[in-house]
């Protein structure tokens, strides 16, 4: 399987993962535009041809923005909820929007897609994990860590992780107090600590590898991030996942496990 984040922050979020054996490819989110998807992709040595679907998280703009353009343009089906679907506009093309429900399992070439419930301010706000030979998990937006959250990071391979914020950079921070205590409750964003010991705790040792996601660039740093993050994993005995820091505008490596 390859495993990309083409972005990922609070500006635009979008994932790319692709079965190693069909070379079919899905999206995660579509939260930048069509032009900068096909940018990066190509910077990866990538092309959009072989993206077979647009798997929708929830409905905010740093999620959906460019969907439209790209179902449209490329002629791919858009996978969300129907809570979601009718919260905002996904694709004036409506055959090319697909209603699917919380734990459903779609098949997209080689890649089996599923969907999982999650905390977030939203309609009805799910994560996915997606398997071939290996399963990606790929959790953001997330207010805290439940039941099925720690059930799919516990079977991860590869998990990409919202690392959004640190607590002390918030609480100082220029935010209104109303939107620092969302962010920080359970309806709104994992912190980094809060992350790490989600996987400290749960992760299998046959995880290889962590990109930390959707970090904050008003209450957070990728510096502090991955110090944090690293700091609490390695408390851990016998554990060494490497951890990775996706940013908002490149993308990471291009991934192969």
């Amino acid at each position: 399987m390859k495993i990309a984040a083409l972005a990922s922050g609070s500006k635009g979020n979008c994932f790319y993962i692709e079965d190693g054996k069909s070379e079919t490819a899905v999206l995660i989110d579509a939260g930048i535009s069509t032009r900068q998807i096909s940018l990066r992709l190509a910077m990866l040595g990538l092309t959009a041809e072989k993206v077979k679907g647009i798997f929708i998280t929830h409905e905010h703009t740093d999620h959906i923005k460019g969907a439209d353009v790209f179902a449209r343009k490329y002629r791919v089906p858009i996978f969300a909820t129907k809570k979601t679907i009718d919260s905002c506009l996904l694709c004036s093309d409506k055959s090319l929007i697909k209603p699917i429900k919380s734990c459903e399992v779609i098949m997209i070439g080689g890649n089996k897609v599923q969907a999982f419930s999650k905390t977030h301010q939203a309609a009805d706000p799910i994560s996915y994990t997606i398997f071939s030979n290996k399963k990606v998990s790929i959790i953001t937006d997330v207010g805290h860590a439940c039941k099925n959250i720690i059930e799919h990071i516990t079977a991860a391979d590869f998990l990409c992780l919202e690392t959004n914020h640190d607590p002390e950079m918030l609480k100082n921070g220029p935010y209104p107090a109303f939107l620092k205590k969302w962010i920080a409750g359970d309806n709104g964003h994992l912190s980094n600590s809060a992350a790490a010991n989600c996987v400290r705790e749960h992760a299998s040792r046959k995880l290889t590898n962590v990109v930390l996601s959707h970090l904050s660039s008003t209450n957070n740093t990728p510096d502090l991030a991955l110090s944090t993050f690293r700091s609490i994993i390695k408390e851990r005995k016998n554990f060494f996942p490497e951890v990775h820091v996706s940013t908002q505008d490149n993308p990471t490596k291009l991934f192969v496990i």
